[in-house]
């Protein structure tokens, strides 16, 4: 009896013939990573986040402050180490938030600033521009996608190069435990450490707490 044919599971896709390492090279391995970033959705505690691997390994955790002048959230790993600082400039049309290495607010710690592409917006698009990219006058990377459907895709500047794709994930555990959860797939040899922090300023931009713009 012949047995029922299956199609044959998508090749992993290819690595980049030069790593994207912003944040640092560690981060930057030679095969596809797939992340589960876990937001608590009734929590008094702004910016409580965890980011997983498929074993459910803790990569990462995102720290917010829920009071203060400026927006912040600082990405740690999974020992406490501060990686990353992200803060919000205010008074900016295009939700414009800046990151910094660890717990930095020193310019020359400066690593990538992102915003909106433009201040209305139907579907969500961000530019993301490299600190020595001060003229800004093409972006090194763009998000575009939907927000609401948790499902954007991260670009290489103004190519079609693919480096990061974001997507929704259901189970009953999350419904449970009032968690949100999303899954990001990073491209090889791609800073997985810098697509979670462009996922965590994707939210914060599109959530758009304060109502300034």
């Amino acid at each position: 009896m012949a047995q029922p044919s299956h199609p044959a599971p998508a090749p992993p896709p290819p690595p980049l013939a030069q790593p994207v390492a912003v944040v640092n090279p560690q981060y930057c391995v030679s095969y596809p990573v797939d992340l589960l970033i876990a937001k608590k959705v009734l929590t008094l505690k702004e910016g409580s986040c965890e980011v997983t691997d498929i074993n459910g390994n803790v990569m990462f955790r995102v720290k917010g402050k829920m009071f203060s002048l400026h927006d912040q959230r600082v990405l740690i790993d999974a020992v406490g180490t501060p990686i990353l600082s992200l803060r919000q400039k205010i008074m900016t049309a295009h939700r414009r938030w800046e990151v910094y290495r660890g717990e930095s607010k020193d310019s020359k710690d400066l690593l990538f600033s992102a915003k909106k592409s433009s201040i209305l917006q139907f579907k969500t698009e961000l530019n993301v521009f490299l600190a020595a990219n001060t003229s800004e006058d093409a972006c090194d990377f763009k998000v575009k996608g939907s927000w609401g459907e948790r499902s954007c895709t991260i670009f290489l500047g103004d190519t079609n190069t693919i480096i990061a794709q974001m997507h929704r994930k259901h189970n009953l555990q999350s419904m449970v435990l009032g968690k949100e959860s999303f899954g990001v797939t990073v491209y090889p040899n791609v800073d997985y450490a810098f697509i979670v922090a462009l996922v965590v300023l994707l939210e914060e931009i599109n959530e758009d707490r304060s109502g300034d713009d």
